[in-house]
């Protein structure tokens, strides 16, 4: 355990430069006191990492050194080329630099990983879109990453449910989400997101930007998509389930409202149980929602939607009824 420790520390310094002993102690799930006796070991060792003092220390690599890639458990060589799933890579256009990448990676294995070096990708493959959907392709997805990784703004001309928009952006990341593409982009002095298959045009400049130091990506992401789903589900609904309501509920509900519903403990005498259950903006939205669990939901409020429901199903039923009578 200790061995695989120390290695992780060396990896770490390698990768960031300087690390604090809390951030190493948080990354091996240790005490700051064990970093800092593992610390000692490595130097012991001759391993030449020291320490800088002050507000912004921490400790560091003597500059140049290089840990050999080696020291890697099965599971861990199974997890690196896990990462390296042909989809995504492809789209960005970095499938033939993965494919040498993985190669240099076998080359630097020792030889009782090699074999098991392609397993993961012989049993795992990644379909990013939901159950019948399709991947988006868009145009403009190379252009952006490369703008991306070289910190230079795009100019985009943008087509949103309204309108089309002209943006200057700095690109501050890309997320894959159900087979679509988004861009996180600073837009002056905010981040914006945008869906990179409605970019009609798309022109890298020379004009660099200052990424923001405390930007990240995936608490951005977080963050975003939640306030995404309380924008589409900003009302409450009060209804009766059935006991298979409930099931449906687990079944058909999208996780947002999942993880925001309130199921009353007991049931009534028929084994109905109460819910509070967020719902969309309009009363179409809600009624759309409410409308797949069939007649294993009941809308108690509010009025207005418990109305149009009771519409709805009385016109469902003079269609179907309609139909009967004619064949």
């Amino acid at each position: 355990m200790r061995a695989s420790r120390l290695l992780s520390i060396l990896t770490t310094l390698q990768a960031k430069g300087q690390v604090t002993a809390p951030e190493l102690a948080d990354a091996c799930e240790v005490s700051v006191r064990t970093i800092y006796r593992d610390i000692d070991a490595l130097a012991a060792a001759g391993i030449p990492v020291y320490a800088e003092r002050g507000a912004e220390g921490g400790f560091r690599l003597l500059d140049g050194y290089r840990v050999r890639l080696n020291g890697l458990s099965p599971t861990e060589t199974d997890a690196l080329f896990m990462a390296g799933l042909p989809g995504p890579a492809a789209a960005l256009g970095l499938d033939g630099a993965m494919s040498a990448a993985q190669t240099k990676l076998v080359a630097a294995l020792p030889q009782s990983l090699r074999a098991n070096a392609g397993r993961m990708q012989a049993r795992f493959h990644l379909d990013a879109p939901g159950w019948f959907g399709e991947s988006e392709e868009p145009t403009h997805l190379r252009a952006i990453a490369d703008a991306l990784l070289r910190d230079v703004m795009v100019d985009v001309r943008y087509q949103t449910w309204r309108a089309e928009k002209r943006r200057r952006v700095g690109p501050l990341g890309l997320v894959l989400k159900g087979g679509n593409w988004y861009l996180a982009g600073q837009v002056e002095r905010s981040v914006r997101t945008y869906r990179v298959a409605r970019v009609l045009d798309c022109t890298v400049t020379v004009e660099t930007f200052a990424r923001p130091a405390d930007f990240d990506l995936a608490a951005y992401w977080r963050a975003a998509t939640e306030r995404l789903e309380a924008e589409l589900h900003p009302k409450l609904a009060t209804v009766r389930l059935s006991p298979l309501g409930v099931r449906l509920l687990e079944a058909l509900s999208q996780p947002y409202v999942r993880a925001r519903t309130r199921l009353a403990d007991e049931a009534d005498a028929d084994g109905w149980r109460i819910a509070t259950i967020p719902t969309g903006t309009t009363l179409w939205h809600a009624v759309g929602e409410l409308l797949r669990f069939g007649p294993e939901v009941e809308v108690l409020d509010p009025p207005e939607l418990r109305a149009k429901m009771t519409e709805m199903a009385g016109a469902m039923a003079k269609r179907y009824g309609a139909s009967a009578t004619t064949t």
